[in-house]
């Protein structure tokens, strides 16, 4: 529910802007502004409803119109955005007096036109976004660690974080992220957190563990917690995610063939989570080591500790422009190949979404890591 009330907060400020600037575009006419007036009000009054019933709404009415104010709440950060580029210019107007002479006569006809070229322009990004989400890419990482391992000279890595399985990402979505990951044959696959997102039932009920346990990889597949699986029910999303039939890493470390090792973190939102160096404490680091941790604020930690790969989510690169922007002064590495000294890094952008199912400006991805190890 803390999308809705985002939801409700960006609206209650976006919507009188765009009611007024659109009343404004319009026709003075009835048959004009009463249909308008009358979207607002359906709008608002289906997200308050949503988000004050949910708990007595069955899922058949609740889910529509959450999909229905995620989408027009995303709509109208793009079209507050389009209004704000027309205000400039209007103002500039006043004080240069630039415009030509047809578009100060005909000034109700250009706001008209500018009314409809918004919405048709906000419609495209909004079924461009979806199909983003739809068909995620598969994003090919090549990169060496300076070790020399006997037995293996290379290693390949099917990584996906934030699945976000639930009321937007459900079982065909599942289907295909399984079938993307088996068709690049990897060694092994390994999931970064937020695997479900606010409640387990979804992904229970359409039985989603019998879609994860197909995820084939010699080396097995293995999951570390986000910060979703610690919200709303997170004892039943534990138990459920042992029924992937994945190695779950909370804290712990493996080998899955003796050649590296695999740590996983606990998530950065458990304060009790231990330190990479309790983790790593005797550890033979001539081998390479491999760090999950969802979210990327450890990097210097991993750095300061040598471990030589380390792989994060959580970002989901802002999901949409242009959070990416504000993403970027919020930490060291928000989205992408990063290297701090000798360790590289990878965040993710996902695979998934976390509400609206929209993603502009960022992609959905799934990534492939060719690891090669060679002697330094």
């Amino acid at each position: 529910m803390k999308v809705f009330l985002q939801s409700i907060v960006a609206q209650l400020i976006l919507n009188p802007y765009i009611f007024i600037r659109g009343y404004q575009a319009l026709p003075a006419r009835k048959n004009w502004r009463i249909p308008y007036s009358l979207f607002f009000i359906v709008e608002l009054s289906l997200l308050f409803a949503g988000y004050f019933f949910h708990k007595q709404l069955p899922d058949a009415v609740f889910l529509p119109i959450m999909q229905i104010c995620n989408t027009w709440y995303v709509a109208s950060i793009y079209i507050t955005l389009s209004l704000l580029c027309l205000e400039v210019l209007r103002l500039s107007q006043h004080f240069w007096s630039w415009f030509p002479a047809w578009i100060v006569s005909y000034w109700k006809e250009v706001k008209l036109f500018f009314f409809f070229f918004i919405l048709l322009g906000v419609a495209f990004l909004l079924v461009q976004g979806y199909r983003t989400v739809l068909y995620p890419q598969v994003k090919q990482v090549y990169l060496t660690i300076p070790k020399k391992v006997v037995g293996r000279d290379s290693l390949r890595i099917v990584m996906m974080s934030d699945l976000h399985i639930g009321e937007v990402i459900r079982k065909k979505r599942v289907q295909h992220f399984v079938k993307l990951s088996n068709e690049q044959h990897p060694d092994i696959v390994v999931l970064v957190g937020d695997i479900l997102d606010y409640e387990s039932r979804f992904a229970e009920k359409a039985r989603i563990e019998d879609d994860l346990r197909q995820l084939k990889a010699p080396l097995g597949t293995y999951i570390v917690y986000g910060n979703h699986e610690y919200r709303a029910n997170r004892n039943a999303k534990k138990k459920w995610l042992k029924k992937t039939g994945a190695t779950i890493l909370v804290d712990s470390v493996v080998m899955p063939d003796s050649t590296f090792y695999l740590i996983g973190r606990d998530d950065y939102i458990h304060k009790g989570r231990k330190s990479l160096q309790t983790l790593m404490k005797g550890m033979d680091l001539s081998k390479p080591v491999i760090v999950l941790d969802h979210q990327p604020w450890s990097l210097a930690e991993t750095a300061m500790n040598k471990a030589d790969l380390g792989l994060h989510g959580h970002t989901h690169n802002g999901q949409l422009w242009p959070y990416p922007l504000l993403l970027k002064m919020v930490y060291e590495c928000a989205y992408g190949y990063y290297r701090k000294g000798n360790t590289q890094y990878y965040v993710s952008s996902g695979i998934g979404i976390a509400g609206p199912p929209f993603r502009i400006g960022t992609v959905s991805e799934l990534v492939v890591l060719h690891v090669r190890f060679a002697a330094p």
